[in-house]
């Protein structure tokens, strides 16, 4: 598609478009075409800017139109930059950050493009939260449709369990309402479907009484203590409350070279209760860091921020284990020696409680067994250090192989990583994502992402 094609487009839809149509030549362009991932750098021919649902719907009308592919970012957190395009036009939904609560009915109404930070500050005013990212930053929209994981996960199920409906821009420009009682099959489907079914303008969640204040933070041991530090949270997790959620990372300190096996713990019940779940964790062996105690809800989101600054250079491997043996720990243990970066992160998110209990056809997503998701967070910033980041994060994934499951959590695939994974990510659930898919997507406008051919 020709320059000249899409600005004569973009003239003529400019004077209805409430946003922001940004074209190559426009200084706005270099900053809105970025995405939190410092290794993508793609270059639209046309980023539209949305203001509301309108401009969503003409915004997929003009991309059929000009026949360019369409990307879709609402946060930008995706690790594989499918956020964002080469030469197609990128729907970009950071203007849409819109988040209502109602607290007598205990729901929230967020647009596609709020981050989780933001979600979290509108519903603790009312002591209200839903289940949102580890990370303060990531955005809302991706994390909830292909899965979400987060600290409420054990006592709430996942983001994407507190979904009550949606509003869908579908591929032929059609907004539509999903929910149990409306397009059910198309509430299914966007449940752990990823982005394949459309550009989602709205979620609207179900939210639980939370804090404000809980129990939760972070104790850190030497390294050389990690494989006893992940034993200890292995047997730990064995019989955690579903009030509570624990992570266990090989990460380095803050200076930059002590290298550290950390633990970090949320409770959400009573700060009484908090305590006394967490102190096990405070008095194992002698931390040389302990900041677990009360803190604001809002703190504990926030509280991984600094460790995955936007801009950093990153390349992620993930895969769910079943259990957590010696020799997986073993492994752990050896690859974080070698890493390369001080930014670089080997972590294991514990799975149980309310998560794990819901039948796995009742959404798209299908992880919902117990166990630990495996993160291969491979973080650098000098472009120089491209070769020995990719080789870590693919060699440490690949040592990780004989002890994992044949389970995936669909956030965390690689750009590397297509079709081949699908069986992985939704097991029995395919065949039915593919007949939606192809009711709501026939053409495939919507393939980039972990992509469900129709």
């Amino acid at each position: 598609m020709s320059s000249t094609a899409v600005a004569t487009a973009v003239k003529e839809l400019a004077p209805a478009f409430a946003g922001r149509l940004i074209q190559p030549v426009d200084a706005l362009f270099n900053d809105a075409r970025m995405v939190h991932n410092g290794l993508i750098d793609r270059k639209p021919a046309l980023i539209a800017q949305c203001r509301g649902v309108a401009d969503i719907a003409d915004a997929v009308k003009l991309a059929r139109k000009l026949r360019l592919e369409i990307a879709v970012r609402g946060g930008g957190h995706n690790v594989a930059g499918r956020g964002t395009i080469d030469g197609g036009l990128l729907i970009e939904l950071s203007l849409m950050k819109g988040v209502h609560v109602d607290p007598g009915k205990r729901v929230a109404r967020v647009e596609g493009g709020a981050l989780w930070r933001e979600v979290n500050r509108e519903t603790q005013v009312h002591g209200l939260a839903t289940t949102g990212g580890i990370i303060g930053s990531t955005g809302v929209a991706g994390l909830t449709l292909g899965g979400g994981l987060g600290w409420l996960m054990a006592k709430h199920g996942m983001a994407l369990d507190n979904v009550l409906s949606v509003e869908v821009v579908t591929a032929d420009g059609t907004v539509r309402r999903a929910a149990a009682d409306e397009n059910p099959d198309l509430f299914w489907a966007v449940r752990g479907g990823g982005g394949n079914f459309g550009v989602v303008a709205s979620f609207e969640f179900q939210l639980h009484p939370v804090g404000p204040m809980i129990t939760g933070g972070l104790v850190a041991h030497p390294i050389e203590r990690a494989k006893d530090v992940l034993r200890f949270f292995r047997e730990t997790t064995r019989t955690l409350p579903d009030e509570m959620m624990m992570v266990a990372g090989l990460v380095t300190g803050p200076d930059g070279t002590t290298k550290l096996a950390a633990l970090v713990a949320g409770h959400f019940g009573s700060l009484e209760d908090g305590a006394a779940a967490t102190l096990p964790i405070k008095q194992f062996g002698q931390p040389i860091m302990d900041v677990i105690g009360p803190m604001p809800y809002t703190a504990i989101n926030s509280m991984l921020d600094a460790s995955t600054p936007r801009g950093a250079r990153n390349y992620w491997k993930s895969h769910f284990l079943d259990d957590l043996s010696d020799a997986a720990i073993d492994t752990l243990i050896d690859r974080a020696m070698r890493a390369p970066s001080p930014m670089c992160q080997l972590l294991l998110e514990h799975f149980h409680g309310k998560a794990t209990r819901v039948p796995p056809s009742e959404t798209a997503y299908a992880l919902r067994s117990p166990g630990y998701n495996m993160l291969v967070l491979g973080q650098w910033t000098n472009p120089a250090d491209d070769a020995k980041g990719l080789a870590w994060s693919r060699d440490s994934y690949a040592a990780m192989q004989p002890h994992v499951s044949a389970k995936r959590y669909l956030n965390y695939m690689g750009e590397d990583e297509g079709d081949t994974v699908l069986g992985s990510v939704y097991g029995p659930n395919l065949a039915r994502l593919r007949q939606v898919k192809a009711k709501f997507d026939p053409e495939n406008v919507f393939h980039m992402n972990v992509n469900i051919k129709p």
